[in-house]
């Protein structure tokens, strides 16, 4: 259930629901709203009795929500999330650009590939200190070495980083140098782990898993909202199908469907969802003609030496003629770049 306030609510009303909504035994959420403040109700096994509530100072309304993905839903806040990182927000109007090698390599690759994509126009520097990989003797990342390396980058650039937590072990030391973290496909139903970033507070980078339906990713965005963390962003990166001729099938359905679903940022990575370096430029503009707040690139120095995803990442004289192709749909749509 959700209960609405009313505009002029003062936070002692609020506070008289939320300890109404402990006292039954649930689980409260307040989630500020540009107009009025409304609170989410977890923890029940059945319909909850409006009755209490509806009769209760400053409650303009309880309303049933039928999604079982409740506080992510639209029907729980019907204005877009915007997630706030170091003053780059993350799911407004502008169009955020994150882009960067698949895992940092070296001091040298890294600070070369951050600078030319600060250049061209990204905001975001991704890149992999841990690396998930399907063979145990392929390239594994550097570690807290390439948390610092990132971090040295963000230093010399001012671009925010992204980079992905394998692990909880590992949650403490990944978010003292990254500005978001990341949940790898590979990860999107580690529960365990969601919870612990539900409790972290820092941004999240949520990737859909390459076999889950839009409702097990949304459900896995639920466990970080529901354990206290709002600042989720959605990102289809491809799901497995049978054609063979690409990587992933890049599902640019999602975007749209998950917009009309969820209040929360959706994120495009053009790179993960078709695997081929010509191609990727063309799946990039197609997720931001189809409604995304944000793309995620793999670009590389030299990705013919890379040590993971060379054969998707774009050189940076290949991200340059994409980000011009960017500007104009993102200005055809109204958007102009984060």
């Amino acid at each position: 259930m959700l209960i609405v306030m009313k505009p002029h609510a003062g936070p002692a009303e609020v506070e008289a629901v939320v300890e109404k909504i402990r006292a039954l035994g649930l689980t409260p959420h307040a989630i500020p709203g540009a107009q009025r403040v409304a609170i989410g109700i977890t923890g029940n096994k059945g319909a909850v009795d409006p009755g209490p509530f509806a009769a209760m100072p400053g409650v303009a309304d309880c309303i049933r929500v039928s999604q079982p993905f409740k506080l992510v839903s639209r029907e729980v806040k019907e204005e877009d999330t915007v997630i706030d990182v170091g003053g780059v927000r993350l799911g407004g109007p502008a169009l955020v650009v994150m882009a960067g090698p698949c895992s940092v390599e070296s001091k040298d690759q890294i600070l070369e590939a951050a600078h030319g994509v600060k250049r061209l126009g990204a905001t975001f520097l991704r890149g992999g200190a841990f690396k998930p990989r399907t063979s145990p003797y392929e390239f594994q990342g550097l570690g807290e070495e390439g948390l610092k390396l990132l971090s040295l980058a963000r230093e010399q650039t001012g671009l925010k980083v992204v980079t992905e937590v394998m692990d909880a072990d590992d949650l403490s030391m990944c978010a003292e140098y990254a500005d978001v973290l990341q949940v790898g496909a590979r990860n999107m139903q580690n529960f365990s782990l969601l919870k612990k970033l539900g409790a972290s507070g820092k941004p999240i980078l949520l990737k859909r898993g390459p076999a889950a339906t839009l409702r097990e990713f949304l459900m896995a965005a639920e466990y970080l909202v529901a354990h206290g963390n709002y600042r989720v962003a959605l990102c289809e990166r491809g799901i497995r199908t049978f054609e063979t001729m690409t990587r992933n099938t890049l599902d640019l359905n999602a975007v749209p469907v998950l917009k009309a679903l969820s209040h929360l940022p959706v994120v495009v990575d053009p790179s993960h969802g078709i695997g081929l370096r010509r191609h990727v430029p063309a799946m990039a503009r197609a997720g931001i003609a189809a409604g995304a707040d944000a793309i995620l690139v793999e670009v590389h120095p030299r990705p013919e030496a890379a040590l993971s995803d060379g054969q998707q990442s774009l050189s940076l004289g290949e991200f340059g003629e994409l980000m011009g192709q960017v500007r104009i749909i993102a200005g055809a749509l109204g958007r102009p770049l984060a």
